[in-house]
């Protein structure tokens, strides 16, 4: 298959699941894939997908709890969480999840940290003006590991 096909596969592939609603980028997969380990999985909360457009949380447990979902493939760090603007330390949801995904975005982990783990693991992000956390064993230390491969 030439480049030029292989391109045209790509993007008639990726129109096709827009249509039907497939999540067709690194974060919404490990968010499907959280949700759906945390629904499949004897212990854990139940969680659900938070409507759309809610800030910094992805999912929601059943008794209220607030998750943000971060997803790392091929970096070494989280996307960003914005502060509020006012208030850069107000808390913004219970916990964080971070994905980790294979190069074939299978899941390879999850790691679970509260709010008060995440705060000591966050760095700032002078460019974005924002957190994330590094993808390495000692900010994941701050929380449990509740899959991995």
């Amino acid at each position: 298959m030439s480049d030029k096909d292989l391109l045209l596969l790509r993007a008639s592939l990726r129109a096709e699941m827009r249509k039907r609603g497939i999540a067709d980028s690194v974060g919404a997969v490990g968010e499907q894939l959280a949700i759906e380990h945390f629904r499949q999985t004897p212990g854990l909360p139940k969680l659900q997908l938070a409507p759309r457009g809610t800030k910094n949380v992805d999912a929601l447990s059943r008794n209220g709890d607030r998750y943000s979902i971060k997803t790392v493939c091929e970096g070494s760090k989280t996307g960003t969480i914005y502060p509020e603007p006012d208030d850069r330390d107000k808390q913004l949801f219970e916990h964080i999840l971070i994905v980790k995904l294979a190069e074939d975005w299978s899941l390879e982990s999850i790691y679970q940290l509260s709010w008060s783990a995440f705060v000591n693991a966050r760095s700032w992000d002078k460019r974005m003006n924002a957190w994330y956390v590094a993808f390495n064993k000692q900010k994941l230390a701050a929380g449990v590991e509740v899959f991995r491969v």
